[in-house]
């Protein structure tokens, strides 16, 4: 018998109409719930309580044999790292709403949604709260999810986020880009409230420690800087105990990181690097602005280079993936070196001429920066098994942190990175 073709054409077409109607997808995407905190209760939730695991490890800042890990809105971790092959949990700080700190002798700067807390941790085993500055931050970010203060009311609006898995049908050629759910899940950990490795810059006042490059707080002489969604914030910390709220500096939308360096802070926004000239701890003032393409951008700085991630699949929304090389030789008149193409870029930490740079689920990558124009001809190593947020270098040593736990290597050759100790996510104390 003979095929009448138009017949095959229009059954092949009907067969193809059925495949995109049964078309599905899975799609992780973010709940938000509102829910209000008072504040009368939550200053008095501030407490040490027993070792606990990992569960959505956020910042990390280093000073000394200790290390201090942030629970994203929940508080603090102080681990004993004289050993860095076997770290030990010593005590959890809650905090509510918390996610930076700083470090300045035996004190430790904390937020607490709208507040800003000194607490005494002279014995890592009985942290105690011992100044508290209320009222001082006036919104901020979690997961995706805001916050503010209403000082009205004496409450914090918030809005708690849920991430949630859902099959949905869709048409097979539709011009859907995973990458923007996915994107959302892959940062939900990485967004807290005052979202680079910061230097630890010179102090008349005291000895302070070392952040990762995501880091909003900053010690530089006898001031604490914190940046907020759209300010710079100092506060006095000459007497460590008795942090004195200073000045406010507003700015735009959208400022994420803070990196001193020298007599200069490097502020990173998702439209671009800001570059202060901070001769004067207590009046830094603007020298200009280094504009790029909507995205986060965290920044670090040595030997007047600038080294700027900005990625995808964000909250920032931005759609490049790279690493901008910035002379600021001339602060006032920053210039482009050099964009490289990137997967996924997040923290990133310069020990020259070694950079670390994470990529989150693509793991850590590792470059010789020596030739500015031929990074990407000079990649070291690459390390894939891990799932990388931010990085410190400490010379010989190297600490990464990310959705899957902490990491610390021995990092005497770059190339070959050995593991002293992990601490995964869950891991039982």
């Amino acid at each position: 018998m003979k095929t009448n073709p138009l017949l095959l054409l229009v059954v092949f077409a009907a067969m193809c109409w059925s495949c995109n109607d049964q078309c599905t997808e899975t799609r992780i995407t973010r709940r938000f719930t509102n829910v209000t905190h008072s504040l009368l209760e939550l200053r008095t939730m501030v407490k040490k309580e027993s070792p606990r695991s990992l569960e959505r490890p956020g910042k990390m800042y280093i000073k000394g044999d200790y290390l201090f890990v942030n629970e994203i809105k929940e508080g603090i971790h102080i681990i004993n790292n004289k050993d860095k092959s076997h770290p030990e949990f010593m005590t959890f700080i809650r905090i509510p709403g918390n996610g930076d700190m700083a470090v300045r002798d035996n004190i430790l700067y904390a937020d607490s949604f709208s507040d800003l807390l000194a607490i005494d941790i002279s014995d890592p085993l009985n942290p105690k709260e011992i100044e508290r500055i209320k009222n001082v931050f006036k919104n901020g970010l979690f997961d995706g999810g805001t916050w503010t203060l209403n000082e009205t009311t004496g409450a914090i609006n918030d809005q708690n986020v849920d991430l949630v898995t859902e099959t949905v049908t869709v048409n097979c050629e539709e011009d859907v880009s995973p990458g923007w759910w996915g994107g959302w899940f892959n940062d939900s950990f990485a967004q807290s409230s005052f979202s680079g490795s910061s230097s630890s810059a010179p102090s008349s006042g005291g000895s302070s420690g070392k952040a990762g490059s995501m880091a909003r707080f900053a010690l530089y002489q006898n001031f604490l800087y914190t940046v907020t969604q759209n300010s710079l914030h100092l506060f006095d910390v000459k007497t460590p105990s008795k942090p004195k709220d200073f000045s406010t500096i507003n700015f735009g939308w959208g400022i994420e990181t803070i990196f001193p360096h020298e007599n200069k802070l490097f502020i990173g926004s998702n439209t671009g690097m800001f570059i202060f000239d901070n001769s004067n701890p207590a009046d830094p003032k603007q020298l200009s602005t280094f504009q790029h393409g909507r995205a986060c951008d965290p920044v670090v700085v040595q030997d007047n280079i600038a080294y700027v991630t900005i990625r995808t699949g964000t909250f920032c929304q931005g759609s490049q993936n790279q690493l901008d090389l910035v002379d600021v030789s001339n602060p006032s008149s920053p210039q482009l070196i050099k964009s490289y193409q990137m997967e996924n870029p997040h923290g990133l930490s310069i020990d020259s001429p070694t950079l670390f740079l994470c990529e989150g689920a693509h793991g850590l990558k590792v470059f010789d920066v020596k030739d500015k124009f031929k990074i990407d001809k000079n990649l070291l190593a690459h390390f894939k098994d891990m799932d990388a947020f931010d990085v410190i270098s400490l010379g010989k040593t190297l600490l990464l942190i990310g959705k899957d736990g902490f990491y610390q290597y021995d990092s005497s050759d770059p190339k070959d990175l050995r593991l002293l100790s992990k601490i995964p996510v869950g891991k039982a104390i």
